[in-house]
Formats: C-alpha cells, sequence, structure tokens
C-alpha cells in the first residue's frame, strides 16, 4: 500500500468515527413489565445506537491495529524525513520543513533517500543560494535555468529524474548507482570532487538503511 493510498485510509476512518460521534446516545431503559406470568423488574434495554457504536468502536479498533502493523513503511519514511529536517536545521538551512517531501518522493521513485537533501546542501547550502533567475531551483538543475512552481514541483521533478523515471533522462540515471548518479548530474570534468562532496553530506545525514528495521521487524 502507498503512502498516499494509507493516507487516504486514515482520512476514512476519521470521517467515519466523527459520523459515528454524531450519534445521541439514550440513556438505559428501565422498565417494568409482565412476561407471561413472570414480572420483568428493572429490565435494561439497550439502544440499538449503543449496539451499532460498539460494534463499529470494534471495527474501526481492529483496523486500524491491522494498519499499523502491516505498513510500518510509514514510519521508516516519517524517520528520513526527520533525519533531513534534523540536518536542515543544524546548519540554518530554508529548506528545513520539506524533509518528509524529500523521503516520500525517494521512496516513490526508488532512490537513496538522502540524495535529494545532499544535493540541495551542496548545490545551494539548503536553499541559502538557490538560482536567481529562476524560482524554486535550490539543486542546480539545468544550469540554473529551469524554475518550477514550487518547492514540492522541484522535489518532484529531481526525484523522478534521478530515479529513471523521465524517459527524456532515463539513460543518465536509470540502474545507477548514487556515485554514478551524482557523475552524470555535474561530471568529474566540471567539478572534480563532486560526488565525493554530496556522498559525504549524504553519510552526515544519516545512515543509508534508517528505519529499514522497522519494516523488516
Amino acid at each position: 500500500m502507498s503512502l498516499a493510498e494509507q493516507n487516504r485510509v486514515i482520512m476514512k476512518n476519521k470521517t467515519l468515527i466523527r459520523f459515528l460521534e454524531s450519534f445521541v446516545l439514550l440513556p438505559v431503559i428501565t422498565t417494568s413489565m409482565p412476561v407471561g406470568n413472570v414480572p420483568m423488574n428493572n429490565m435494561n434495554v439497550v439502544p440499538p445506537q449503543v449496539v451499532l457504536l460498539q460494534q463499529k468502536n470494534i471495527e474501526i479498533g481492529g483496523f486500524l491495529a491491522f494498519n499499523q502493523v502491516v505498513d510500518p513503511k510509514i514510519e521508516q519514511i516519517k524517520a528520513q524525513g526527520e533525519a533531513i529536517d534534523a540536518y536542515f536545521k543544524k546548519y540554518d538551512m530554508p529548506l528545513e520543513g520539506l524533509g518528509q517531501k524529500m523521503a516520500e518522493e525517494a521512496d516513490k521513485n526508488d532512490i537513496d533517500w538522502r540524495l535529494l537533501p545532499a544535493i540541495s546542501a551542496r548545490e545551494s547550502t539548503g536553499g541559502k543560494q538557490a538560482c536567481k533567475r529562476v524560482a524554486h531551483n535550490f539543486f542546480g538543475w539545468g544550469s540554473c535555468k529551469i524554475g518550477f512552481k514550487s518547492d514540492q514541483e522541484a522535489i518532484e521533478v529531481l526525484a523522478r529524474n534521478l530515479g529513471g523515471n523521465n524517459p527524456n533522462t532515463a539513460h543518465h540515471y536509470d540502474g545507477k548507482t548514487n556515485r554514478e548518479i551524482l557523475q552524470k548530474y555535474n561530471p568529474p570534468s566540471i567539478v572534480p570532487r563532486y560526488a565525493d562532496q554530496v556522498i559525504k553530506i549524504m553519510n552526515e545525514i544519516g545512515d543509508v538503511d534508517l528505519g529499514v528495521e522497522t519494516v523488516n521487524s
């Protein structure tokens, strides 16, 4: 189940809970009435609304518990996003707060979760020195000639390209290691130690397997 699908499930559960909470629960009815020759004093009658609410609470509780067990991927991506934001915060970089988005797009495009933030740190000091001629380009993408509508779009576009999911650039990035991706992104003939510099930042951000133990447990 993808992260987007999981979020939709959670929203659906919240909507159902709000619906059930709208029921007006009637008090327990205490009455005396004869049944045959046997008087039934103080018989408790449970309103149907109470029964329905109890049933739904059991169903919702069980469903949420099930999803918590089978979807640990959420916790993995959350941990990675927090590590990215912690790195940005440490150096007072403007991109703090976009860690979750970077981790999500990295997962979606099957690239190292540290690659996007490390490139942004190397290219623009995490947004401090973003491209001036175009908007929302803190990756140096397209030699600072390509702008984006938002920071989120910039992250999506770069992740898609580095993951080999853009047919126009797939021959550069598809199936490559981190070092090979970086050497295509900024060749050694232009910046000799570029790949080493970015990989060093990646290692500072965190371990490549951060959160993986959650998924495999």
